[in-house]
């Protein structure tokens, strides 16, 4: 799907809630839109005629070359430009990102239009992805895992977990990343229980469980994946913990398939822990949409209302998280298809045991 297409998926969109137009001000948005990869720019779609691109003079031959088939305008003050393409009627407007003296000023530039908010009108269609946005995922996960293979086929008892992390992200570049996704957590021993830890000094031992969540960007896509391993041989509780979370992700991947309630998933994940006597040591979101972010709509939760639909792309992620002994997370990026769904991060998710 080209950037025109979604332009005009948006405009179906606008038409079918009685809208005039819509101002894209976030800028991951515009660049679903537009392909602008560039730091400041913003985006008017009225629902008849052409979509017009604002950004600063330093990005004019930027926008000439990624944007050849939008209008564009080049000036400082975005809102005052967008103010002169906007007409008639009610619109919407970003304001879930928008700041608030950002969206005074635009009622103010246009006090004949009526605002109503987007209610992330186009995070809505961007949970679709095209083929150009799974190819680039399916890249970025590549990329991700073999990074990984590849780092456990050496030693990493002795070094820190800040050692370890960058070599893996040196891997994920020199496999043709062209950005880590977000800074990888590496946490190792009692780290292991803190689900966001930032990589330390603390040396990597033996019986230590070592939990890896990581992943690499391509075009703008982003991968997610976590692995968690043993540095020598497990012991039974490691074991035991690593089986439990085995099984709620096998089980919450399984669920999401096209028409399965997003509800339900995450019930398939979480009744998996239930069962094995761990949900209380469960204590983070079970996953999320991946894209251009690295989290993005739609969220999996007990309490979202929506349905899977094929192509969306998600991250399913239980995991098990004991203070002060370990934990284990196994996480992959995953495609909703209308049959089974597929794992793009296709590493194995065995306990291993690193010699």
């Amino acid at each position: 799907m080209t950037t025109e297409a979604r332009r005009n998926r948006l405009v179906a969109e606008l038409a079918a809630r009685g809208l005039d137009g819509i101002v894209i001000t976030t800028l991951v948005n515009v660049r679903y839109l537009t392909g602008f990869t560039g730091s400041n720019g913003a985006l008017v779609v009225p629902r008849e005629g052409g979509a017009v691109f604002l950004t600063d003079g330093r990005y004019r031959d930027q926008a000439d070359a990624e944007l050849p088939d939008v209008t564009h305008q080049i000036g400082r003050d975005l809102l005052a430009g967008a103010a002169e393409h906007i007409a008639g009627g009610t619109w919407a407007a970003e304001t879930h990102t928008l700041s608030v003296d950002g969206h005074a000023r635009l009622i103010e530039l246009a006090p004949s239009i009526t605002f109503v908010p987007a209610e992330r009108l186009v995070e809505a269609l961007r949970e679709v992805k095209d083929d150009a946005e799974v190819d680039a995922l399916r890249r970025a996960c590549d990329i991700s895992t073999r990074a990984l293979e590849s780092l456990l086929e050496g030693p990493v008892a002795g070094r820190t977990e800040r050692a370890v992390a960058r070599d893996l992200e040196n891997r994920m570049l020199d496999l043709g990343a062209e950005a880590i996704a977000f800074e990888t957590i590496l946490a190792a021993g009692e780290n292991s229980a803190i689900p966001h830890h930032s990589p330390s000094e603390r040396v990597l031992g033996d019986g230590d469980l070592v939990k890896i969540d990581f992943g690499a960007r391509v075009a703008g896509y982003h991968a997610d994946c976590t692995r968690t391993f043993v540095l020598g041989r497990a012991d039974e509780w490691q074991r035991e913990i690593h089986a439990a979370v085995r099984e709620s992700q096998a089980a919450g991947v399984e669920a999401l398939r096209e028409g399965v309630a997003v509800a339900d998933s995450y019930a398939a994940a979480s009744s998996s822990l239930e069962a094995a006597g761990w949900l209380h040591a469960f204590t983070t979101g079970l996953g999320h949409g991946v894209g251009l972010e690295i989290h993005e709509d739609p969220f999996i939760g007990p309490s979202h209302t929506g349905k899977l639909a094929s192509r969306t792309v998600l991250t399913m992620e239980p995991g098990i998280y004991v203070p002060g002994r370990g934990g284990v997370r196994i996480e992959d990026t995953v495609l909703v298809t209308t049959g089974a769904p597929e794992v793009l991060t296709t590493m194995t998710k065995d306990l291993l045991e690193i010699g």
